[in-house]
């Protein structure tokens, strides 16, 4: 189905959408400590013949799928340290340099 949303891509997202905030805040008075990333979601596993591992990671919208049971659905926690890749450090939301994220591979996102 078109409308699922693999679990990848949100923590992709999330990446993304942290990594426009850095570039956004270069030059502002104020900075914040990227702190760790709490993310829980409720998760429906599918075989997929496409998927490497045969099975695939869906994140279930609380009302949108009727026909997901309760009983076929998964509640997966976890916790993120975002790291720079450069320098191993924690991570700043706004940073020094203009817009500087080379320390994120594009690779690691796509």
């Amino acid at each position: 189905m078109s409308d699922r949303i693999e679990l990848a891509e949100v923590v992709g997202a999330v990446r993304d959408g942290l990594m426009e905030a850095a570039s956004q805040g270069t030059g502002q008075g104020l900075r914040f400590e990227l702190g760790d990333i709490q993310m829980e979601f409720v998760v429906e596993m599918r075989r997929d013949a496409r998927a490497r591992g045969g099975v695939k990671a869906w994140v279930v919208d609380a009302g949108a799928e009727a026909g997901v049971s309760t009983a076929g659905t998964h509640k997966v926690s976890f916790t993120l340290k975002p790291r720079n890749t450069a320098t191993g450090q924690g991570w700043l939301i706004a940073a020094d340099d203009e817009g500087d994220v080379s320390g994120f591979s594009a690779a690691v996102r796509d």
